[in-house]
């Protein structure tokens, strides 16, 4: 629905008989006038007599196109998902199930946004992130965004980093204690869950061993 604005004055008439003794009607007046300004009368809401409505004005509305973002959201046990999110911050929070964390491991202009207690809350684990020897240093827990890089607020992602971070966190993967150390192993495609589809319970093996876990 398209709306206007309008100004719209109120009016309210209060009405209230005063009688002196003057000289002339012009001395009267100006002796009532006199005393009103010296607040020796009073209108109040036993005066009111009643109301008007005037249109003053009427201004066309521009409303401001919420700027959305071109970012992937990457979710454990699904492959990634370039979708549209609003910049601001509960959007950014919405999308991750909380309150954010924004990490910068790579050398290109992107942050991942991350739940700021995805590994507190029991998220379930999603990517690993690995130094450029290819070992893990950390793994993200829940839903996270790869989002843009602007000179002072996050961005979208351009068409090649798009394709670039698709590729990097595109097969989802499943993680196994070993010992002390945690494996990150590909998801068979077998077992990967549809966009948004939630996983089914037997989709990834909870055990395989005593000492080796599937987390």
């Amino acid at each position: 629905m398209y709306l206007k604005e309008y100004d719209i004055k109120i009016t309210e008439t209060l009405e209230k008989t005063v009688t002196v003794k003057a000289e002339s009607m012009e001395a009267a007046q100006a002796k009532v006038e006199e005393e009103y300004y010296n607040s020796e009368h009073i209108l109040d809401s036993e005066n009111f007599t009643g109301v008007d409505f005037s249109a003053e004005a009427e201004r066309e509305i521009v409303q401001e196109q919420k700027e959305q973002l071109d970012v992937l959201l990457v979710k454990p046990g699904m492959y990634p998902q370039a979708v549209q999110i609003g910049g601001e911050l509960e959007d950014l929070q919405k999308a991750v199930g909380g309150d954010i964390e924004a990490v910068y491991p790579y050398n290109e202009p992107v942050a991942l946004i991350v739940n700021d207690e995805g590994k507190l809350n029991g998220s379930e684990l999603n990517r690993a992130l690995r130094d450029n020897e290819g070992q893990i240093y950390d793994i993200v827990a829940g839903d996270f965004l790869v989002v843009g890089l602007g000179e002072e607020n996050f961005a979208s992602l351009s068409p090649e980093l798009m394709e670039k971070f698709e590729k990097e966190f595109h097969q989802p993967e499943m993680f196994v204690r070993m010992g002390r150390s945690i494996m990150a192993l590909p998801l068979p495609d077998d077992k990967v869950k549809a966009a948004d589809a939630p996983l089914k319970s037997e989709s990834i093996p909870q055990k395989s061993s005593p000492d080796r876990d599937v987390l």
